[in-house]
Order: structure tokens, then sequence, then C-alpha cells
């Protein structure tokens, strides 16, 4: 039994040898810290998608907006998440006829009447939201569906990045198949986006590459920074996992907690290797210590109890097992 716990305490004491992080790294090769952009706006703290969670993204210092369009029915491009309206509007209510069609088969005036905000208080989307104020709940109640060029302007005058999904309407749809070139004019024509950005979107120059936070690769991450490539992540909200995609040199991440994520001013486990190495000599030191005091603990305690229940020795002149003095024996030599 003993060689296998040597070998399993072996095998843990020096298991911290083969193990990696990207914020294990020496002082002064940390990247500077990655911009945070707000998935479909702030919507741990504001309904998504509407004029409050973006609003939300500045007054929580975030570095840029993610969202969603869709264009309707007359060729307004829109913010929504979802196919339907369903979950994010008082579509069932308003239009209950037709609540459960495309939301791009809606036209904006009928889009317009719809309240965006309300919903966030019945299904509360995160286990984790913090609490609001009074002026809070009531701006949220009363938000709306957004436009895309009210979007576009909101982040133009923040100076705000911009990363959108664009939703390409049903077969029947009207812009089915100019869907792309409408929202191009509304960059260009309503929202004065600067024209050379939108020749490199035409151009399909990629220069931003949107992944998943599970294809996170340090090594990867500076490959693409060679060849001019930025990163972004998605859809990160907690602290620990930031930090990995601080470390591991993410230009951005996609995130619902801004709120959250622009207070941390550092990685939360950065370390040097010597300060690793370090942690982990002392703690398998303290823990061979530990052991070693237990197992002589045990051997102390199992040494008392056996002492407890030994029978006196023949040198006390008694032999417990029939209670008789052996020295007052006739016929026996009185012990010395």
């Amino acid at each position: 039994m003993l060689a296998p716990y040597l070998a399993l305490l072996f095998f843990l004491f020096f298991i911290p040898l083969g193990m990696y992080s990207p914020c294990i790294r020496e002082k002064g090769t940390l990247g500077p810290k990655p911009a945070l952009i707000g998935h479909r706006g702030a919507p741990m703290v504001a309904p998504e998608n509407t004029f409050m969670a973006f609003a939300k993204i500045v007054e929580h210092h975030g570095d840029g907006f993610e969202t969603d369009v869709r264009i309707s029915l007359d060729g307004v491009p829109f913010l929504m998440h979802d196919e339907d309206l369903r979950r994010t509007t008082d579509v069932e209510e308003v239009f209950p006829e037709i609540a459960n069609q495309s939301a791009a088969m809606f036209t904006w005036d009928e889009l317009s009447k719809l309240n965006a905000g309300k919903w966030f208080f019945k299904k509360k989307p995160f286990r984790n939201m913090p609490p609001m104020s009074f002026s809070d709940v009531r701006w949220a109640k009363a938000q709306t569906v957004y436009r895309f060029s009210e979007f576009l302007s909101l982040a133009d005058q923040e100076n705000k990045l911009v990363i959108f999904d664009l939703k390409r309407p049903p077969e029947e749809h009207p812009y089915r198949h100019t869907w792309i070139f409408r929202t191009l004019y509304v960059m260009l024509q309503v929202a004065k986006i600067k024209p050379h950005l939108v020749r490199d979107l035409q151009a399909e120059k990629i220069v931003k590459l949107n992944l998943n936070y599970r294809d996170m690769s340090s090594d990867s991450i500076r490959k693409y920074a060679k060849a001019n490539i930025t990163t972004n992540l998605y859809v990160v909200n907690e602290p620990w996992l930031f930090s990995l995609a601080w470390c591991a040199g993410a230009h951005s991440v996609t995130t619902d907690a801004v709120h959250v994520l622009h207070g941390l001013t550092k990685p939360l486990f950065l370390m040097t290797p010597w300060d690793y190495q370090l942690m982990w000599i002392l703690t398998d030191v303290l823990s061979g210590v530990f052991i070693c005091l237990v197992f002589l603990l045990h051997w102390w305690r199992e040494k008392e109890a056996y002492s407890s229940n030994t029978p006196d020795s023949l040198a006390s002149g008694t032999y417990s097992s029939f209670g008789t003095d052996l020295s007052t024996m006739p016929g026996l030599p009185t012990l010395a």
C-alpha cells in the first residue's frame, strides 16, 4: 500500500512542473488590457440591443459596441438578435396574430410601436444581475426597438469600436438579395461612417478575427498579430477568463459584463516563473511536513494504545492471565 501511495504523492508534488499558463511570464512582458466590447450593449444592467444598453457601455467606460442587425420589411436596419420578436419585446400583446413571424417581416412603423424593455424584469436573463436604481428601472421599461442608424450615430459620437452581425432576411423579403447594400447605404449616408472603412469591408479585407474564447491560444494570437490581424474573443464574462485572455494577448473581448471587467487593473493570477516555482516549492514542503506530522501522530497514538493494553512484564512479578503473584508460589525461587 505504501508504494502506490508514495507514487501518487510524488506525482502530485511534481505535476506543477508540467503545467502552463499564459499568466506565468516575466515582468514587463504583459501586453495592454484588451478592449471591452459590449455584447448587445450591457445586457446585465439594461435590456439588450437598446439605446440604454449602449449608453451603459459608455457609462462603464467600455471601448466598443457589438450588436445584431436585421432589415425591416420597408428597408430600415434595426437591432435584434432573435429571429422573432417574442423574447425581447411585447409583440404578443401588440400584434398577437403575427407575433411568431420573422422580425424582418414587420415594417419600421410596426416595430416602433413595440416596447423592448419590460421583458427584462419578467425574464431576468442573468442570475447575477446587479440591483438597479429606481430611475434606471423606469428608463429600462421605456426602451423601444433601436434603429441601426441611431446606434451608429451613438458609436461615432462616443468614438466607440463597432462589431455587428448582419442577419439575412427570409426568402420572401423584398430586401433578401440587397440587404448588405442597404446596410452599407445607411452606414455611408445616414451615419456618415468614413468611406474608406466601407471600402475595406467591401473588399473583404480581414483585419480582425472574432473567435470563440474556447479557441484561445497565445501562440495563434501572436501569429495573427505578426500578420497585422487583431483578435476579439467572445463571450468573456468572468474575471478569471478575462485574465487568461489578457495574458494570452487578445486585443479585445466581447462581454456581457463590462461593468465588472472594467475595474480590473491587472490579471488576477499574474506571476513570474520564479514566483510560481517558489509558491509550489513552499506548498510541497509544507504539505510534506504536514504528512510527516500526521504519520508521527498516528504512530504515537498506536504506541500509546499498545502500551496501555500490554500485560505486566515478568519483571513486575505478576502474570495477568492468571492473576497470581508468582513470587509467593511454593517451590519457585524468589525473583530478584
